[in-house]
């Protein structure tokens, strides 16, 4: 473990507040970047690096000051294996991150180094929050008055960015998969390869029956539409990428209706704004009226008609969104004054239950 040099060191509680800060801004960039695939939100994922780097020299300073009192099991109270399993779940998320960042690879099944740092970072949170219980010590003025403490903290952020630009040279350099990625962190598919079959939650309906299936458009409008599968004429084709939160991109030829023209033949009220779409599952996402007028229904992935596991008989085509909004077994299109307050629920429970 690299060690940080006592008279380098902040006081140990600007290093513990600065920890606690550090996590919580790497972990609210962490979950916000779920939702967030437009080249515009690079800065939050700049953001979320800079504060992982960041932690790494702030540890280092905590375990150099804590080491003895862990090696001594005498010294040990009730907290302490709490705190030994908080700083091995630290350490984890930050390892698999760089890692990633490295394009590094691992035999972990379907699972990534990416899947795994955000286990960690996640598992992170809680178990500080409940560290803090024990080891809380309030902040004393003399700890944020000091110039040097000041200095210490340019120097940690400047050194954290830094060393996130020094990561993504040294793999552009070292020729690795990260070379490729987007600003999400997300490889590219070979342009060949299939697209794979993912699913948020639980989410795994039995196969839609093309006879019993109806989309239904209702809401604030003065039409309500009800179409079946017969009625589907997939006349709009759209080249699109699609950047999974699971670690993967791909740009794909998407053919399918426009979700604009559709919820625009239903004639909406004056008072609509938003537009919701449904998937058997329960599952669903909102999105705002001018945005939903230019994403797409689809019924066709790269000229071939979409199987069960990309959506059939139709999925959201969401550009700009993440893969997990990319809405699949479509069976209503519902337009709102609001978003749907329910789709937070559904993130969680969606799967468990089925309309189709």
């Amino acid at each position: 473990m690299v060690s940080v040099p006592g008279e380098l060191a902040p006081p140990p509680r600007i290093v513990d507040w600065s920890l606690f800060a550090a996590v919580g801004v790497a972990v609210a960039t962490g979950v916000t970047s779920f939702w967030l695939g437009h080249p515009s939100d690079a800065a939050v994922f700049w953001i979320h690096a800079v504060a992982g780097l960041s932690l790494l020299p702030l540890l280092a300073a905590k375990f150099r000051r804590v080491a003895g009192r862990v090696r001594d099991r005498r010294a040990w109270d009730r907290a302490t294996p709490l705190s030994v399993c908080l700083a091995a779940v630290a350490v984890a998320a930050g390892a698999t991150g760089v890692g990633w960042a490295l394009g590094v690879t691992a035999p972990l099944g379907v699972w990534t180094l990416l899947n795994l740092h955000i286990l960690f970072g996640l598992l992170v949170g809680p178990l500080l929050l409940v560290h803090l219980r024990s080891r809380f010590r309030p902040l004393r003025g003399r700890d944020v008055r000091d110039r040097r403490v000041a200095l210490q903290y340019a120097a940690l952020v400047a050194a954290g960015g830094a060393t996130a630009w020094i990561l993504r040279r040294l793999a552009a350099l070292l020729e690795t998969p990260a070379a490729s990625r987007r600003f999400t962190g997300s490889r590219e598919l070979d342009a060949g390869s299939d697209l794979p079959v993912t699913s948020w939650v639980v989410d795994d309906p039995a196969p839609v029956e093309p006879a019993a299936w109806t989309l239904t458009v209702d809401g604030r409008v003065a039409r309500p539409l009800a179409l079946g599968v017969d009625d589907l004429q997939p006349a709009t084709e759209r080249r699109a990428l699609l950047d999974c939160t699971s670690g993967w991109y791909a740009e794909r030829d998407w053919r399918g209706l426009d979700l604009g023209t559709l919820v625009d033949a239903a004639e909406p009220t004056a008072d609509a704004a938003w537009v919701t779409v449904h998937s058997v599952t329960g599952y669903r996402w909102s999105l705002p009226l001018p945005e939903a007028r230019e994403a797409l229904l689809a019924t066709h992935l790269s000229g071939e008609r979409l199987d069960h596991g990309h959506g059939y008989p139709l999925r959201l085509v969401a550009p700009d969104r993440r893969g997990f909004q990319w809405v699949k077994w479509i069976e209503r299109v519902e337009v709102r004054r609001r978003p749907d307050p329910r789709q937070w629920l559904a993130v969680f429970v969606s799967g468990f239950y089925s309309s189709g």
